[in-house]
């Protein structure tokens, strides 16, 4: 698997007072994507925390915004590894209409480090959790994979 999707839908607290989707909730959706992509490969955070005293933390964010998403919207949110170092990964994510994927609503490089949980000082990544990224940053012909 190297890119994962995730459906949301566009609910009455996503919309600005314009009735479409506040730009920042569009980083929202993208932490969601995120978050389902980790727990997909069985990678749950809070338990990675207090296995290993580790935790992700978003470093830097470069986000496009293409078209609005409205009320009642189905979005599809994608998550793809793109870099991986020893201490921080660096994610493609795109929002777009899920009826019509070729309708980009946003897109944006996220990276995340990771870092002891008790100073928030970079550290290595655990290598069981380095081997996990590894085996799904690996490109693939496959149809991406959906959560829903």
């Amino acid at each position: 698997m190297n890119r994962f999707t995730y459906d949301i839908r566009v609910y009455w607290e996503d919309t600005d007072a314009g009735g479409i989707v506040f730009y920042a909730n569009y980083l929202k959706f993208m932490e969601r994507a995120r978050t389902e992509w980790l727990r997909d490969m069985g990678v749950q955070q809070q338990l990675l925390r207090d296995d290993t005293g580790g935790m992700f933390v978003v470093t830097e964010t470069q986000v496009r915004y293409h078209r609005p998403a409205r009320l009642d919207d189905l979005l599809c949110v994608s998550a793809e590894l793109k870099h991986m170092g020893q201490a921080s990964i660096t994610l493609s994510q795109q929002v777009v209409l899920a009826a019509d994927p070729a309708y980009k609503l946003a897109e944006g490089t996220i990276r995340i480090g990771w870092v002891e949980a008790a100073t928030l000082r970079p550290v290595r990544m655990p290598s069981a959790l380095l081997g996990t990224l590894e085996r799904h940053r690996a490109p693939s012909t496959e149809e991406p994979h959906r959560r829903t």
